[in-house]
C-alpha cells in the first residue's frame, strides 16, 4: 500500500477503531489479526531476507496473536522458527487462542521464555506487549525485554516497541530497541515523539485494508508534518516585489560572550526571507556582528532607550537568543513585551518569563526545550517527557498563541489547532545554537506574513530538514551554522 497518511491517534482510538471495524461493520477480528501477521512477515523477509532462524517472542491478546501468525508462516516457507511465550497457549483467548494452537497443531515449536534467546537465532520478533500498557514493565516482562535487546540482534517490533506508551511516547520501566516497528489500522501517536524515534526503528504502517468508515469514525489526536508536506504551498513573489513587502525582525538578544547566537538568529531570519532583519545586541559584540553579516542591521544596545526606536521600525521581535538574565538582558525582555509587537520567544527569554509569568497572547510563539518548558510550568523535565502532549496542552491553556515543543518529534500547538508532530530531524542537531536557528527562521516566516501557528509549524519543519540535509556529511560534529546555507535552498522549493 503507498504510505501516506499523516494522521496519528491515541491508542484508545486505534481500539475503538478496531472493535468498530469487527462489532459494526463486521470485519472478522481474525482475518484482520491474519492480515496483521502477513504483512509484518513480509516486511521482515523484504528486510532480512538471508536470515533464517527466527525466534517469536509472544505475549497475550492480539500483539502475540500476530506473532502467531508469523511463526505459522515462517515455517510454511521453511525457516527455523521458534516461539518463546510469555503467556502459555492454555491462558490465552479469542483470535490469539485459535492462531496459537493452529501453529502449534502443525508442528509448530513453542516453550516458555526463561531468560535466554535460543541459540542459533539471527532475528527477533518482539509480539510481547501491545499498545494498552498502562503501568511499568516489571518482572518476567521486563528480563523479556532485556534479553532481545542484549541478544545483538535485529528486532522487528509488532505495532509496538514493548514498553513503550503509544500514548505519551515515554518508555513504562524498560523498552524494546527495535530497528524495525510495524504498525497497524492507525499510527500511534507516542511513536512519533519523546523515547518513541528513539525505540521504533523505522516505522512500517498498514491500515490492514479496514472500510475508511474506521477512520471516519475518529478525529486525529495529532497529525504528522514534514517540510516536503509544507513547502509545495510556497507562494512565488511577485516580480515587482521588495523588502518592504517581507517584513522586518528585530533579533534582540547578545549579552556579553553570547553574541553568536543572536547572529545566528539573525542569519536564519535572512535566509527564510525576510525583507529586513536588524539585531539589538551588547554594544561589546556590534562590530563583529557587523563584519560577520554585513547584510544585517546591527546596534550596540546600552539601554532600553537605544531600543526603543528599533522596536518601533520593526514588525516582529525574535526575543531571547543570548540575551542573559542579568539585568541588560531583563531590561529589554520588559521592554520588548511593553512594546506589543507580534514575537517569538526563546532561551532566556523564557527563563524571564517563568520567573514572573505574564498573561496569555494570541500573537507570540514559544519554543522550549523540555528544560525550558519545566520551568515555565513550574514542573520537572522528567514530567514534561513523560507526556509531552500534555505538557504542550498546559502551555498553551497558562501563555496561549502557539508552542513549539523542540526535542526528537517536535510538538507544533496552538489553540483550537490538531497538534502538530514533526518526526525529521537527527541527533546530529542537540548542540548549542541550533534552537536561535529555529528562532530566527520562525521569526522570518511571521515577519513574511505567516500567522503565529502558521510559521511554527512550517518553521520547525524547515529547520528539522535543514538539519537531515546538513546530517548527510554525518551527525557527529555538526554544528547549528552547518543548517543556514539550506534554508535558502528549502524555502524555494
Amino acid at each position: 500500500m503507498t504510505d501516506t497518511t499523516t494522521a496519528l491517534y491515541r491508542p484508545a482510538q486505534v481500539a475503538e477503531m478496531d472493535r468498530y471495524a469487527i462489532q459494526e461493520l463486521g470485519v472478522p477480528g481474525l482475518r484482520l489479526m491474519e492480515r496483521a501477521g502477513a504483512y509484518a512477515y513480509q516486511v521482515l523477509r523484504e528486510h532480512w531476507p538471508d536470515r533464517r532462524n527466527l525466534v517469536i517472542v509472544c505475549g497475550a491478546g492480539n500483539n502475540g496473536g500476530d506473532g502467531y501468525v508469523m511463526a505459522e508462516m515462517a515455517r510454511r516457507d521453511g525457516l527455523r522458527v521458534e516461539v518463546l511465550q510469555l503467556v502459555p497457549t492454555e491462558q490465552l483467548r479469542g483470535d490469539a487462542a485459535t492462531v496459537a494452537r493452529r501453529y502449534q497443531g502443525a508442528g509448530g515449536v513453542c516453550r516458555p521464555f526463561e531468560g535466554q534467546l535460543p541459540q542459533g537465532a539471527d532475528v527477533v520478533v518482539d509480539a510481547l506487549l501491545g499498545t494498552g500498557l498502562d503501568r511499568p514493565v516489571e518482572g518476567r516482562w521486563a528480563e523479556a525485554i532485556d534479553c532481545i535487546n542484549g541478544s545483538g540482534l535485529p528486532v522487528l517490533a509488532v505495532d509496538i516497541p514493548s514498553g513503550l506508551s503509544g500514548d505519551t511516547g515515554a518508555v513504562m520501566g524498560v523498552g524494546i530497541q527495535a530497528h524495525l516497528t510495524v504498525t497497524f489500522i492507525g499510527r500511534k501517536r507516542g511513536l512519533y515523539t519523546g523515547a518513541g524515534p528513539r525505540l521504533v526503528g523505522e516505522i512500517l504502517y498498514h491500515d490492514l485494508d479496514v472500510p475508511p468508515e474506521v477512520h471516519a469514525h475518529q478525529t486525529p489526536a495529532a497529525q504528522r508534518v514534514r517540510h516536503a508536506l509544507l513547502g509545495s504551498s510556497l507562494p512565488r513573489r511577485p516580480r515587482d516585489g521588495h523588502k518592504g513587502l517581507y517584513g522586518h525582525v528585530l533579533v534582540v538578544g547578545g549579552d556579553r560572550g553570547m553574541g553568536g547566537a543572536a547572529l545566528m538568529a539573525g542569519r536564519a531570519a535572512l535566509r527564510t526571507g525576510a525583507g529586513l532583519v536588524s539585531v539589538a545586541t551588547h554594544p561589546a559584540h556590534a562590530p563583529a556582528l557587523l563584519a560577520a553579516q554585513p547584510e544585517l542591521m546591527i546596534r550596540g544596545v546600552e539601554s532600553v532607550v537605544d531600543l526603543t526606536p528599533m522596536l518601533q521600525r520593526a514588525s516582529v521581535a525574535v526575543l531571547g537568543p543570548g540575551l542573559g538574565q542579568a539585568g541588560w538582558g531583563r531590561a529589554l525582555y520588559q521592554a520588548v513585551l511593553d512594546a506589543g509587537l507580534p514575537c517569538l520567544l526563546d532561551a532566556d527569554a523564557l527563563n524571564l518569563m517563568a520567573d514572573a509569568p505574564v498573561g496569555c497572547r494570541k500573537d507570540w510563539v514559544l519554543t522550549p526545550h523540555p528544560g525550558e518548558a519545566a520551568r515555565l510550568l513550574g514542573s520537572r523535565t522528567p514530567e514534561v517527557q513523560a507526556d509531552r502532549f500534555s505538557a504542550m496542552e498546559q502551555l498553551l491553556a497558562r501563555y496561549g498563541g502557539a508552542c513549539v515543543l523542540k526535542g526528537a518529534g517536535s510538538l507544533i500547538g496552538a489553540s483550537g489547532q490538531v497538534t502538530r508532530v514533526c518526526d525529521e530531524g537527527n541527533p546530529g542537531m542537540a548542540t548549542g545554537g541550533t534552537g536561535d536557528v529555529l528562532s530566527g527562521v520562525i521569526g522570518g516566516l511571521m515577519a513574511q506574513g505567516y500567522a503565529p501557528f502558521e510559521a511554527a509549524e512550517l518553521g520547525a519543519c524547515l529547520h528539522a530538514a535543514a538539519g537531515d540535509l546538513a546530517a548527510r556529511d554525518g551527525e557527529r560534529g555538526m554544528a547549528a551554522t552547518d543548517l543556514i546555507p539550506f534554508l535558502r535552498q528549502l524555502i524555494n522549493p
